[in-house]
C-alpha cells in the first residue's frame, strides 16, 4: 500500500505516513479472541487494510500473566503504527482493557458478530464525549459513605474509569432488606430517557444506588454504556 497523500510505500496496510505524516485510516476495528486479534483499517466507509495478529494462550498463573501482557503489548504496537483517531473494540474484555491501558487513543466498545459492519452503519451518529476527569473526582454529592467497604469501592472504581462516566452520586444506605446472599453484588441499571443510568450495590441485608451521570444523550446510546458497565463489573466478578 502507497501513501494516499505522497505516495511513498508503507510496510503495512493504513500505517501512518512518516514521510508526509499523514494518516492512512482514521479508524481501526478490533475484534479480540483468546488466541487472535484481528484489525481492520477503515478510512471513512473504505476498508484500506487487514492484519491479524496470533498467540498462543498459557495455562492459569505466571506464564498466561505474561502471554496477556505480551498479546496487548503487539496489539497496541499495531495500533500506534496506524495513528487512528478512533478504535472500535469487540470480544475479550481482559485484552481490550489492557491494549486501552497502554495507548491514548479513543475507545468505544462495540457489540455483533461482525463489529465493522456495525460500526460502519453507525457511521455519521453523534460520538459519545470522552470524559478526561481521573477516576477519584469523579465521585460527589452529599452521601460519602459506601457499602461493602474494599468491594464497594473496587465497583465504584470500575465504574468510574469507563471513560463515558461523568459523575457518581452515591445515595443513601437502606438497611431494611433480608439479602441472603454473601459478598457485594453490582448492577447497573436501565438508562433513563437523557441516558444515565443507576448503580445498585447489594451487600447482605444493604442496599444503595447511586447515580452515574453519563456522557449518552438519549436511552438508546445510555444503554450501550450499561451493557459496558456491567461487562466490566462481570469482568472483575461483582456480578
Amino acid at each position: 500500500m502507497e501513501c494516499r497523500r505522497c505516495g511513498s510505500p508503507l510496510d503495512r496496510p493504513g500505517d501512518y505516513c512518516l514521510v508526509c505524516h499523514t494518516a492512512n485510516c482514521d479508524t481501526v476495528v478490533l475484534d479480540i479472541d483468546a488466541d487472535r486479534a484481528h484489525l481492520t483499517m477503515l478510512d471513512e466507509e473504505a476498508t484500506v487494510g487487514e492484519t491479524t495478529i496470533t498467540t498462543h494462550p498459557e495455562p492459569e498463573g505466571k506464564p498466561r500473566v505474561v502471554e496477556r501482557r505480551n498479546f496487548a503489548g503487539r496489539i497496541a504496537d499495531e495500533l500506534r503504527r496506524k495513528r487512528p483517531e478512533t478504535v472500535f473494540s469487540a470480544g475479550d474484555r481482559e485484552i481490550i482493557r489492557a491494549v486501552r491501558g497502554e495507548t491514548r487513543y479513543e475507545f468505544f466498545r462495540v457489540a455483533g458478530e461482525d463489529p465493522v459492519t456495525v460500526v460502519l452503519e453507525r457511521r455519521g451518529e453523534r460520538a459519545l464525549e470522552v470524559v478526561e476527569t481521573p477516576p477519584k473526582e469523579k465521585l460527589g454529592g452529599r452521601h460519602t459513605t459506601l457499602i461493602g467497604d474494599r468491594e464497594g469501592r473496587r465497583a465504584i472504581s470500575t465504574v468510574a474509569n469507563h471513560p463515558h462516566v461523568k459523575k457518581i452520586v452515591p445515595g443513601p444506605i437502606d438497611a431494611s432488606g433480608t439479602g441472603s446472599q454473601s459478598g457485594l453484588r453490582a448492577k447497573v441499571t436501565r438508562a433513563d430517557g437523557n441516558g444515565n443510568v443507576r448503580l445498585l450495590l447489594r451487600d447482605g441485608s444493604s442496599v444503595q444506588e447511586n447515580r452515574i451521570v453519563t456522557t449518552a444523550m438519549d436511552r438508546e446510546t445510555g444503554e450501550r454504556v450499561r451493557d459496558d458497565l456491567n461487562e466490566e463489573l462481570a469482568a472483575v466478578d461483582l456480578q
